[in-house]
């Protein structure tokens, strides 16, 4: 497991009836991949896990290990109401063939720190596989700080990353501060990744990704490299399209610029709903103007196999 570069928080496509579209999942994260992504996130937040059965997750990952073949990682996402469900689920991704985990804390309960160390050590125990803890305190209530963040590094050798999402780039430089190396730091914004690759992140768990791989991958690339001038020229291009990443419905917005692209449906599973009325022409107006304003830098992403 590699844990570097650009990773996709993958969204979860859907058949006409809501049921898991496999075939398309499968396209897609070929897709991602052929255009420059490291490895495939499943079943995150942008995945609409909450929304699916244990089964259905299992299926999902099944599916995409046998999709990519090796041809790199993917990584599974958990996330549960118990640490009983989080165990299973990470024992049941590694059965399945995934190369690692991203460690969410519990869903609805937000614990103290006690609690919290408990959980996310629970599921490091449970497979050997190496994990990447979720700190989202924004959404998910529970503020993972740089202390315990080094602290469970220190006790959990297969603790390998952190995706940072708490939009605060201090975070960032605050947790190279106490572990240096030891942990890879992931960017978990879309609107923060050349703020946080200046404050050392090696990683992107990226979403609007999803409909502009190669454009995604590319701004992480001249990031890296240092190529200031040219990385805040498509940076300036894509913000307004990676701003929706940050906002409530996050997921409705990035999957109707997937329909856009051509790269994917804007079906979502209840309680969300699609997009209508003046939010949906407000994202294919912005879709639309980031289309006839590319700049030179902005390669285009590959056509999606339809």
């Amino acid at each position: 497991m590699n844990w570097s570069g650009v990773m996709p928080a993958m969204t979860t496509a859907f058949n006409p009836d809501l049921s898991v579209d496999h075939s398309a999942v499968a396209r897609h994260a070929q897709w991602l991949i052929e255009n420059g992504c490291a490895g495939i996130i499943c079943l995150g937040s942008l995945g609409e896990a909450s929304t699916l059965s244990f089964e259905e997750k299992i299926g999902i990952l099944k599916t995409v290990v046998a999709a990519l073949d090796g041809k790199a990682p993917v990584v599974a996402a958990i996330s549960a109401l118990s640490t009983d469900e989080a165990v299973a689920l990470a024992a049941a991704a590694h059965a399945s063939g995934c190369s690692g985990l991203m460690i969410l804390p519990p869903y609805v309960y937000k614990g103290d720190w006690r609690e919290s160390k408990a959980h996310v050590a629970a599921i490091l125990k449970a497979t050997p596989l190496p994990g990447m803890l979720y700190n989202n305190p924004i959404t998910y209530g529970t503020d993972f700080l740089p202390e315990q963040i080094a602290e469970l590094a220190s006790e959990y050798p297969n603790l390998a990353a952190v995706k940072e999402s708490s939009t605060d780039v201090r975070r960032s430089t605050a947790i190279r501060a106490l572990v240096a190396d030891r942990l890879a730091l992931f960017v978990g914004v879309d609107d923060a990744i050349v703020e946080g690759i200046a404050a050392g992140a090696v990683g992107w768990v990226a979403g609007l990704v999803n409909a502009l791989p190669r454009e995604s991958v590319d701004l992480f690339q001249l990031a890296s490299a240092g190529r200031t001038e040219e990385a805040f020229e498509l940076y300036r291009w894509f913000l307004p399209l990676l701003r929706m990443d940050t906002v409530p419905k996050f997921i409705q917005l990035i999957k109707q610029v997937q329909q856009e692209a051509g790269a994917g449906s804007a079906r979502v599973r209840a309680p969300r709903l699609e997009l209508v009325g003046e939010e949906l022409e407000a994202t294919r107006a912005a879709y639309a103007f980031a289309q006839a304003h590319r700049p030179k830098v902005a390669a285009a992403s590959t056509p999606f196999a339809v």
